[in-house]
């Protein structure tokens, strides 16, 4: 039997949010697969990122390209590790069936 939800809201904004009335929000009573699947996508997204960026040559980048993508790194960064802080409590506070 699942216990009951251990967040004080259901809906968690996200940290990356810039305004007073988050647009972008966390459904804490979502399933944890899900929740889980979103997290995986986003850090997923963030290696795949890295990676390509660590195979490629600057020799013709631009210096204002930088804080792009290091912005684009931690959105999705940072968005992934909300979603998979949720995740891990949803899964923390369940127990299985006896």
């Amino acid at each position: 039997m699942a216990t009951l939800n251990p967040f004080q809201n259901r809906y968690r904004p996200l940290k990356t949010n810039l305004t007073d009335t988050p647009p972008l929000i966390i459904d804490t009573e979502a399933n944890p697969q899900d929740i889980l699947e979103a997290a995986l996508q986003r850090i997923r997204a963030s290696s795949d990122l890295l990676q390509t960026l660590h195979c490629q040559c600057f020799k013709y980048g631009d210096i204002k390209d930088i804080p792009h993508i290091t912005h684009a790194l931690y959105l999705l960064t940072q968005d992934g590790c909300d979603l998979l802080k949720v995740a891990q409590q949803r899964m923390l506070n369940w127990k299985a069936p006896a």
